[in-house]
């Protein structure tokens, strides 16, 4: 393989968008990081989410606050957004 196709610092990539994440002690943390994960899919970088926000796809205790973003995206009309909310939720 050519060495053009391949990324020497794939592994310390660093999340290319600011996620606006409270600090971890701050009660919207997990509010603010289920939402944060959900628009990360939306652009397919789901796991440099994951690596700011400390938690992985499906998360248990972040599904209370993915419903309420996946009622708001129904009620908003955004197909997308209702998708991927579905889709953690089965994870």
């Amino acid at each position: 393989m050519s060495m053009a196709f391949l990324r020497d610092d794939a592994e310390g990539e660093m999340p290319r968008r600011h996620y606006g994440l409270p600090a971890r002690d701050d009660p919207d943390y997990d509010r603010v990081c289920a939402r944060a994960l959900l628009e990360a899919a939306r652009v397919d970088e789901t796991q440099l989410a994951e690596r700011a926000t400390g938690y992985y796809w499906g998360e248990p205790c972040l599904r209370p606050h993915v419903e309420v973003i996946r009622l708001e995206a129904e009620a908003a009309n955004d197909e997308r957004l209702e998708q991927l909310a579905r889709r953690f939720q089965r994870t």
